[in-house]
């Protein structure tokens, strides 16, 4: 069995950091102070800028390791995750939608990381990356709306606007979108994989008897 050593180097590092920035954006977005509001925004998108940065280091410096690796979809879960539930608790979107969302989410990205830590990597599919891409969409389109209502010249020119783009119906069809293809991208994420899985599960095996 191949061990999965900790090594702290520069994209790890941002990587970290990324989790550590999650509770810190949550709190400031669930705030009732307009400044921590508009700071919550800043945060979210220092934190997102931290995958970026990560990934292109990583492949410039050839720091790529499987720890990085293990770790790196496992903190943008985490960091998207936290605001979908944050939004839930704002009353923005659906829980159980999100609830669907975030285990589908949590089972793949797990499943991606014990498979590199086995030397078995699974391909990520031009689905499961066009999924990703929309659920970030639908994040910043939330984030950026809400964060604008606390900003008062901003709610005062364009308040009728964020308004109608935020009505509820907008959001539960944006949400339901982003759901459906979630659920679609783990299928097929599954079926494409499924020798992998099954090499997965025969390994498994011994362990559970």
């Amino acid at each position: 069995m191949p061990k999965l050593e900790i090594q702290l180097n520069l994209p790890n590092q941002l990587t970290l950091l990324r989790i550590l920035l999650t509770p810190v954006f949550v709190a400031l977005l669930l705030s009732t102070s307009p400044l921590c509001l508009q700071a919550s925004l800043v945060v979210f998108i220092i934190a997102a800028l931290t995958d970026l940065y990560d990934g292109w280091i990583a492949r410039k410096m050839g720091y790529t390791t499987r720890w990085g690796k293990f770790l790196d979809p496992l903190a943008d879960k985490v960091l998207s995750s936290a605001a979908l539930l944050a939004f839930v608790w704002l009353g923005l979107v659906g829980g159980w939608m999100v609830w669907i969302v975030i285990v589908r989410d949590f089972v793949i990205t797990g499943l991606r990381s014990y498979a590199e830590y086995l030397d078995k990597p699974i391909v990520t599919t031009r689905g499961a990356q066009a999924k990703t891409f929309g659920q970030f969409v639908i994040i910043y389109y939330i984030l950026f709306l809400y964060v604008g209502r606390s900003v008062p010249p901003v709610y005062e020119k364009f308040g009728s606007t964020i308004d109608t783009l935020m009505h509820p119906q907008v959001l539960f069809g944006m949400m339901l979108t982003v759901m459906l293809s979630t659920v679609g991208t783990g299928v097929a994420y599954l079926f494409d994989n499924r020798k992998v899985i099954g090499e997965l599960y025969e390994r498994l095996r011994p362990a559970r008897g």
